[in-house]
């Protein structure tokens, strides 16, 4: 590790707050979407999606702005409980985030519009997943509808990702929630998730899983070395195949190991026609995916964080949204059975800091 990394338990962080259990576990802000005069557009990630799928899940009154939990944004201090100083000084340099997001113009943009209308709206979906850690501990299940940046590691961005949310929403449970030692990530996104392999290759604390296009962004074989249980896959593969295989590796790998939370990123880019992922899953296909990773942890009693990550097509929004729908309907995120069955939602807190007194109640 870096000398230049914070120690966790140093810092007060407005993350980790007690939500009212009238809230439900999902996360989301206005601020995670990504819109400056177009250039968003030069990217093939719908910079949108996220508002957008929260706008359907309102329209089929499954959710208000009442009753979900406003993510806020990460700070420096809780940035460098995981990234280096000196990579998060680099991204001071638009140059640098233009390669990271894959954005050309940006590079041509003085940095603080880069950090305002593109960092910010990723450091609020970072704040989200860390947030929704702890909320998944608290009531046995919650929902980033952001965040999911796989690629991103301690020390270097890439693929869209720039800052280590799932890293982060893992060391923050550790060293801040007592009882929490152990994590298994499940990663079913179609891309290789090389960002938090890296981060955890030597942690004998956290269990990989990872489902992925074998050929294609980023064949990082050194992160490979992660994974505990890999499974490659060709292209063009479909529902069947697919789905076969996650539910077998899904089960396996509980069973190996049963964790004291799963995260679980739910990247849709696996859809039949994505431009990026190569895969032919279809929209049944993927709500029956996260079906498959719910009652999985349900059964087994394990509080479960969902990221959505990657989607590069418009109709994306619509399948996570139907997904969310569908495990509802199954009662799998249902805020009272899910609330009875998880830890008492006074979850015990390691560190005194975690929660800043002028924060200790959110409201949803």
């Amino acid at each position: 590790m870096s000398s230049d990394l914070i120690n966790l338990g140093s810092h007060r962080t407005q993350l980790y707050i007690e939500v009212p259990s009238t809230c439900l576990p999902i996360v989301y802000s206005p601020e995670y979407n990504i819109t400056f005069m177009g250039l968003e557009k030069m990217h093939p990630f719908d910079a949108g999606k996220w508002g957008k799928v929260i706008g359907f899940l309102k329209e089929e009154q499954l959710i208000t702005d009442d009753n979900i939990v406003e993510a806020r944004e990460a700070t420096e201090d809780d940035l460098l409980v995981v990234h280096t100083r000196r990579y998060l000084n680099k991204l001071k340099w638009s140059f640098v985030v233009a390669t990271i997001t894959e954005i050309p113009p940006l590079l041509l943009l003085p940095n603080f519009l880069v950090q305002r209308r593109v960092l910010r709206p990723l450091r609020t979906q970072t704040g989200g997943t860390i947030m929704a850690g702890k909320l998944a501990i608290d009531r046995g299940w919650a929902i980033n509808v952001g965040g999911g940046f796989h690629h991103c590691s301690s020390d270097k961005g890439g693929g869209f990702c720039a800052y280590a949310d799932i890293t982060l929403a893992i060391k923050f449970l550790f060293e801040r929630v007592e009882g929490v030692s152990k994590a298994t990530i499940i990663d079913l996104d179609a891309h290789q998730g090389n960002g938090h392999e890296r981060d955890f290759m030597d942690d004998k604390r956290v269990y990989i899983m990872d489902v992925y296009n074998r050929y294609i962004y980023p064949g990082d074989g050194f992160a490979k070395r992660a994974i505990k249980r890999k499974v490659e896959l060709d292209w063009g593969t479909e529902d069947q195949e697919y789905l076969q295989k996650v539910e077998m590796h899904v089960e396996g790998a509980l069973n190996e190991v049963k964790p004291d939370v799963l995260v679980y990123n739910a990247g849709t880019d696996i859809l039949d026609g994505d431009p990026l992922g190569g895969l032919a899953i279809s929209p049944q296909g993927i709500i029956k995916r996260d079906e498959i990773l719910f009652k999985a942890a349900r059964r087994r009693k394990i509080p479960i964080l969902m990221v959505t990550s990657g989607g590069y097509q418009k109709r994306t929004a619509r399948i996570i949204a139907d997904s969310i729908i569908n495990l509802h309907n199954l009662g799998l995120v249902d805020c009272d059975s899910a609330a009875s069955e998880a830890r008492p939602s006074q979850v015990p807190l390691m560190m005194s800091k975690s929660i800043s007194s002028a924060a200790a109640l959110s409201s949803c």
